[in-house]
């Protein structure tokens, strides 16, 4: 047997574990995608589970390392059988007597009676090839190829017999001699001895390490104690057994019945015998009563059967840690090992991505727990997610209107509080004490400032020496540079009443309509904080939301589109904000179909009764009085929503806008923009950066 200690070699293949030279997760890709899903309905949790099994660009998810799985267990099934020992001891069976048969034609010295014998013993053999075998084995053979053969069938048994149990024993006995399977023998013996020890309690470390001493060749694993001695061999003992109980009754029984002769005697069965009962009964949890079906036609021996059930449960684990569907799922369950063993190095780096970038996830302050246990967006994901959809929102108002993107965050006029980078072609002023600490922050992390010459540490510099040589100078760079941010003079206070009716969920704009409502709030919040924004979602009733509650808010059957309510919460909250500018957005997909009585009840009905449209022209009348700069976006093309809404519009001097659902959001933020420019006849999008300057910072 080979020897367990082998050179050590300096450079080994990458194994699939941690690449120092792996680019950083993407979290922003994975942030964009969650969002998505929470503002589709998904709670967080699920939004997180949902993208590490799609996976993102460039990266395989969850349910990709799931199909290969599933194509791997196929494979083994579909393609394999568990008739390979028997076939190969029928095969020779077969030779060894046609070998004799020819020998005894060939023999003429022989006697006649004793040919006549011989031949009748051959032809009556029995059909069943472990009968046969077991009625050959006092038989004295003539031909000495056909003893080769049949002393091959019992070497091949005891190899397979064992292979069973010790992976890889049917190539290492290969050729073996007699102190080989001698010291097999032996090892078996003191092994049933162990584990017969350790069962009754009275096993010690010395009896393990004595017993590695002497027959650790034959555990490639390395077992460190005797419990991960039994671990591993319990588990190649299981899916033995599984495979035994995958068999038909009768090769079953053939298989027994050969077993007897393996190494030429019963005596290697009974050794097994044994130590399959002991490991039984010390790892009962393991599956021994399993089986599966095989439907390949490509045999398997009794030790690569074992090794495919053993595969199988491998990669039936496996699955079942990347469904992650059970309670407290985490992708660290995932064993990377056995994924890789089973699919690969590259399964294995896939997997390990995917765990970085849930830990990253989790670690990056984007979910925070609720007090309930539940994962919710936390502010700076809110944050992450809008400046993301505002970026597409400038993006593709620049497109269309032939812009370059725009770095300030007002038009000229009054400080905001605000800095940010120097930019070239910014002409606002700098922020002084911003530009030196920055200078100073960065020396220092250089090491710049703090070293002294000898001169200084010994005492005040010398009379006469310049300010230059007394204290050390900061030198400000390009990159230390901030300027103060302005914003225009006039505030505005902005209500985006959005539709959150059940059709609008229907038809697709549910999500849409919440990514609009994110970028407008992100906007003001971040550029333009000077101005007030109220949201105000509006089914069969309407109400004031925060953009938490908004995103999150589910679809749900609730008839009604109440105009009337959500703008009586509109006028109301421009009254609070007598000095701004009011700017009322409407975003619908449907005709006012509900509106509020006197006593505070809904009143709904379809069609739309004339009442329901007469209140919510009044409450827009008065917007209109208030002064509010009024744009109506309409999702759909029904034919009375249109009518409904340009004669809306009309009233009150506003706009009507019909953008594609991907444009929503930069239609809403650029009408946002040009609430203070110029509004001419019919342009439907208007200047978008009209009145509120430059504004988006790529």
């Amino acid at each position: 047997m080979a020897s367990r200690h082998q050179p050590r070699s300096r450079y080994t293949a990458y194994d699939g574990g941690p690449d120092p030279l792996a680019p950083p997760v993407d979290v922003a890709e994975a942030l964009d995608a969650i969002g998505e899903d929470v503002m589709a309905g998904y709670s967080p949790e699920r939004a997180m589970r949902e993208f590490l099994r799609r996976g993102g660009q460039g990266r395989r998810g969850l349910d990709d390392l799931a199909r290969r799985i599933a194509e791997k267990r196929a494979e083994l099934t579909q393609r394999h059988n568990l008739d390979g020992t028997l076939r190969e001891v029928k095969e020779l069976l077969d030779h060894a007597v046609l070998s004799e048969r020819g020998q005894l034609a060939r023999d003429i010295g022989m006697d006649d009676g004793d040919r006549a014998l011989r031949e009748l013993t051959l032809d009556n053999l029995p059909t069943s090839t472990a009968a046969a075998v077991s009625e050959l084995a006092s038989y004295d053979w003539r031909s000495r190829e056909a003893r080769e053969d049949y002393e091959r069938i019992k070497d091949l048994l005891g190899r397979e017999l064992l292979d069973q149990r010790f992976a890889g024993m049917k190539e290492a006995l290969e050729n073996a001699t007699d102190a080989d399977r001698a010291a097999v023998g032996e090892m078996l013996t003191d092994l049933n001895e162990l584990l017969g020890k350790h069962q009754r309690g009275e096993d010690t470390d010395r009896d393990f390490a004595d017993f590695m001493d002497k027959h650790g060749d034959f555990f490639p694993e390395s077992p460190q104690n005797v419990e991960e001695l039994i671990d591993a061999m319990a588990q190649r003992a299981a899916a033995a057994q599984r495979m035994m109980n995958s068999m038909t009754a009768e090769q079953r029984a053939e298989l027994m019945s050969l077993a007897q002769q393996a190494f030429g005697s019963p005596a290697l069965m009974e050794q097994l015998a044994s130590l399959d009962a002991t490991l039984q009964a010390l790892r009962p949890g393991e599956d021994w009563g399993g089986s599966e079906r095989f439907d390949g036609e490509q045999g398997l021996g009794l030790g690569d059967g074992t090794g495919a059930l053993a595969d199988l449960a491998d990669l039936d684990d496996l699955a079942e840690q990347l469904s992650q569907s059970y309670d407290g799922a985490r992708l660290d369950d995932i064993d990377l090992d056995k994924l890789a063993e089973q699919l690969g190095n590259d399964a294995a780096v896939d997997a390990r991505t995917l765990q970085r970038l849930e830990q990253a996830l989790r670690d990056s302050g984007y979910l925070k727990r609720t007090s309930d246990g539940q994962l919710k967006l936390s502010p700076k994901a809110m944050r992450q997610l809008g400046k993301a959809l505002l970026a597409d929102a400038a993006t593709k108002m620049s497109g269309r209107q032939g812009q370059r993107d725009l770095r300030q965050a007002g038009a000229a006029g009054e400080l905001s509080g605000a800095t940010r980078k120097w930019q070239f072609g910014d002409t606002e002023p700098w922020d002084v004490t911003r530009t030196i600490t920055n200078a100073v922050r960065r020396e220092v992390a250089h090491g710049a400032v703090g070293r002294q010459t000898s001169r200084d540490r010994t005492g005040p510099p010398p009379i006469g020496a310049t300010p230059q040589e007394s204290a050390h100078p900061i030198r400000v760079q390009v990159g230390d540079l901030e300027v103060s941010e302005t914003e225009a003079r006039t505030q505005a206070a902005v209500a985006l009443l959005v539709d959150t009716s059940f059709s609008m969920a229907m038809d697709g704009r549910w999500v849409p309509m919440k990514r609009t409502a994110l970028a407008l709030h992100t906007l003001i919040r971040s550029r333009f904080r000077g101005d007030a924004l109220q949201l105000i979602g509006f089914g069969r009733h309407a109400q004031v939301m925060d953009i938490e509650e908004l995103t999150g808010l589910d679809a749900m059957w609730d008839k009604g589109t109440n105009l009337h309510h959500a703008l009586l919460l509109a006028n109301r909250f421009f009254r609070r904000h007598p000095s701004a500018q009011p700017v009322l957005l409407v975003v619908t997909d449907g005709e006012p179909t509900s509106h509020l009585e006197p006593n505070g009840e809904v009143y709904f009905e379809y069609p739309p009764h004339p009442l329901t449209v007469a209140y919510a022209v009044r409450e827009l009348d008065t917007s209109g009085r208030l002064g509010a700069q009024t744009t109506f976006f309409r999702l759909g093309t029904d034919p009375g929503l249109a009518r409904f809404v340009e004669s809306m519009a009309r009233r009150v001097d506003g706009r009507v806008v019909a953008p594609e659902l991907d444009d929503l959001g930069a239609a809403v933020v650029g009408s946002y923009l040009g609430s203070r420019g110029p509004a001419g006849p019919g342009d439907g999008y208007r200047d978008w950066f009209g009145g509120r300057g430059d504004w988006y910072a790529g």
